[in-house]
């Protein structure tokens, strides 16, 4: 018997707790860059991946102030955290029993995911936070958020036959408003790059009119509430199951609630809670598009210990978790 045989296999409540941990922290880690860029310590750190030449901490510096200095050298530390959390959700999805492939795949591209963060993150400051930089940084951030939602349904899954809950048609449809919300998402980055929070007071802008790059941006929103409309009513055409239309309203909430809060943070000339508030938004936006996605289809769920049933009975149906 090898030494890995005898470690104990993950509890599935664990497992799930380290994917939802793993989730929040990739959540929160955009909110926090998002403190760095509106308080403009995003070259409070001058270097990569030392903070300072010679120095993994920050020393006194007389062109940099100290608290911009703490501010972005707390996020990188919070990055470390990010890293710990995903490690751990990995080494929980290795010792499940059984192995499950999609699990242990989405569980190795958590922290695969955080290093190539950290690498751009890196580029990021050694290009002296060019708004394009800037734009992939938090643009990969939403993509880690996606599938931390995908990774937290895997942890109630099997490696079963998929089951599709709603037909093809509303597949597509969840399939464009997905291609839509990327649209909203790269819009939405555009105004930020073009607008005052560069993250470092010198930092180039993008040289293209806010209220042409706004009015982009509130376009692409109206394009994805239609396709949120327009799948509102064929779920409920088709009798989607109650767990996905529950997705579907909270999707649709805090898209609206992320609507209002753009209109105003804009109408107050960009505030910088209001813009942290949409960077959380945002995430929240994406990790409830993705929940939708995730419910479209099902996989038998992971067996567990059987009790041997009584004579006479007749055993259950396997369950179902989303995917």
């Amino acid at each position: 018997m090898s030494l890995l045989s005898r470690v104990p296999a993950t509890p599935p409540v664990l497992m799930r707790r380290l994917t939802i941990a793993n989730l929040v922290a990739q959540i929160g880690i955009g909110v926090t860059g998002s403190v760095v860029r509106v308080t403009g310590s995003g070259l409070g750190c001058s270097t990569w991946p030392q903070c300072e030449p010679g120095s993994m901490v920050p020393v006194d510096h007389a062109e940099i102030a100290p608290l911009h200095m703490w501010i972005e050298f707390s996020n990188r530390l919070l990055g470390i955290l990010v890293v710990l959390f995903a490690g751990a959700a990995l080494l929980g999805a290795l010792f499940t029993r059984p192995r499950r492939r999609r699990l242990t795949a989405l569980a190795l591209a958590m922290p695969l995911g955080v290093v190539a963060q950290a690498v751009i993150g890196g580029i990021t400051v050694l290009l002296g936070l060019a708004w394009w930089t800037v734009m992939l940084h938090f643009l990969a951030s939403m993509v880690l958020v996606w599938f931390s939602v995908l990774f937290v349904g895997a942890a109630t899954e099997g490696d079963g036959p998929v089951t599709r809950t709603v037909p093809a048609a509303g597949r597509g449809l969840v399939l464009l408003s997905t291609a839509v919300l990327a649209v909203l998402l790269v819009a939405g980055t555009l105004v930020t790059a073009a607008g005052p929070h560069g993250g470092d007071p010198q930092t180039p802008r993008l040289d293209v009119p806010i209220p042409f790059l706004a009015q982009l941006h509130a376009d692409a929103l109206f394009l994805y509430l239609g396709t949120l409309v327009g799948l509102g009513f064929l779920l409920h055409a088709v009798a989607a199951p109650p767990r996905l239309l529950r997705r579907f309203r909270v999707l649709v909430v805090v898209v609206l609630a992320q609507g209002a809060l753009g209109g105003i943070q804009y109408a107050l000339g960009v505030p910088e809670l209001l813009v942290s508030l949409h960077v959380l938004g945002a995430g929240l936006t994406a990790a409830a598009a993705a929940g939708v996605w995730a419910g479209t289809a099902t996989r038998p769920a992971a067996a567990g210990p059987r009790t041997p049933a009584p004579a006479g009975s007749t055993a259950p149906e396997p369950a179902t978790a989303p995917v």
